[in-house]
């Protein structure tokens, strides 16, 4: 391409051009109920594959990285572990079917791809995790009645924790000392975190009101930034002061508030574009081959019915539910959106996975992301409808009562 065009496109009016393409054209195109990630996931390879835009733009990289910690962030505010305490019984009995899924992916995924024992549990995260951040704000626009969106809503909160001590693990896990050191660096970082909002809370909160959204987000973009130089990537830290926020609501209320969650969604909503249109730019098109294709419907073929079966399956046994809502329980945990694209990008950076694989992976999670909307989702209200999509329940996750 003319080198005038790419020097327009890295200058401030091609910014602003960047703005206007990524704020409105994705949820216009919302009422073909296309998810605004997978449009601007799509932006973002259009620009790469076709044009080599932004391919190494620093800014870019900045504005994705906010991105990526404010959806962890308001992941870990989503957490309400008293909530997750009254459904234990279940959720404990859905994460072990998970941990068995992941054993035996991770055996059969390094047999078929001739990986070893980290890369084929990595590879087995991506295709079994949803992502709790895209889930939850998607969630409202789905139709599902308030038991059922508590369902979802704690189970895929509880499988994220569950992935995140797994990706730690299989990350670290290179040696003994390694792994040792690493949980020595993560626990401080926890042990501070109390410290931090408590210095906070009596020190600075009194006189500097409405400074709680600023704390945190930058105590989130500091956890994110040391996790990263873990080699955990961002999303650990981020979903860690998220958590932290919650455990000190009775402090500092502002910090885990409604008026701030929902502040937070604000905040992603805004820089998350930038995320995905990073990562299409991430992609090269020798990523993508016939093979890909291949390998990326194997991977929908075996993952998502073993994914559906382990939920309906469950709950049926368990709780007696008939499948038409277990269904609607399990269809919108599919989406593995984030967390396939942070993983892939670990793989093919610490592990020079194969581009085969790796393009099988993107396909695998583009389609993934984007079964609920097409089986619960409508098309968004026009500007002038008086109705406009509920958020999915709040702060709080309010439980419905439990089989014996």
């Amino acid at each position: 391409m003319n080198v005038a065009v790419r020097e327009f496109f890295a200058s401030e009016p091609g910014y602003v051009l960047l703005l206007f393409v990524l704020f409105v054209v994705p949820r216009f195109l919302q009422r073909y109920r296309l998810p605004t990630a997978i449009t601007s996931f799509a932006l973002g390879a259009v620009a790469s594959l076709g044009f080599t835009l932004y391919t190494y733009d620093a800014t870019l990289k900045l504005l994705s990285t906010f991105g990526i910690v404010a959806l962890f962030l308001f992941a870990g505010l989503e957490v309400d572990t008293d909530a997750l305490k009254r459904g234990a019984k279940i959720i404990t009995q859905h994460l072990a079917i998970r941990l068995a899924m992941l054993t035996m992916g991770t055996v059969g995924v390094a047999w078929w791809l001739g990986l070893g024992t980290r890369p084929a549990a990595l590879v087995t995260l991506a295709l079994i995790t949803p992502s709790a951040g895209f889930i939850l704000d998607s969630l409202g626009r789905l139709g599902l009645e308030p038991e059922e969106q508590f369902w979802v809503k704690s189970k895929v909160i509880a499988t994220e924790i569950l992935a995140l001590s797994v990706l730690f693990v299989a990350l670290q896990s290179s040696s003994v000392s390694r792994l040792v050191l690493a949980s020595f660096a993560l626990a401080a970082i926890i042990g501070i975190l109390p410290w931090a909002f408590r210095v906070f809370a009596q020190r600075v909160a009194p006189y500097a009101p409405k400074s709680e959204f600023a704390f945190l987000i930058m105590m989130a973009l500091l956890c994110a930034y040391a996790t990263r130089l873990l080699g955990v990537y961002y999303l650990v830290g981020a979903f860690i002061v998220g958590l932290a926020a919650r455990r000190f609501r009775d402090q500092l209320p502002a910090v885990a508030s409604e008026q701030m969650l929902h502040a937070i969604e604000v905040f992603a909503s805004f820089f998350a574009p930038f995320y995905f249109f990073a990562a299409g730019t991430s992609l090269h098109r020798d990523d993508f081959s016939l093979y890909s294709l291949a390998l990326g419907m194997v991977f929908l073929a075996i993952a998502v019915p073993l994914r559906l079966l382990s939920v309906t399956g469950h709950r049926g046994l368990v709780l007696k539910e008939d499948q038409k809502r277990s269904v609607r329980i399990a269809a919108p945990m599919l989406p593995t959106l984030v967390f396939t694209l942070v993983i892939a990008d670990i793989l093919r950076e610490r592990f020079d996975l194969s581009n085969e694989i790796f393009g099988a992976l993107i396909i695998y999670t583009v389609c993934t992301t984007l079964i609920p909307g097409f089986l619960f989702g409508s098309p968004p209200p026009r500007y002038d409808s008086p109705e406009l999509p509920p958020r999915p329940g709040g702060n709080e996750m309010v439980p419905p009562p439990l089989a014996d």
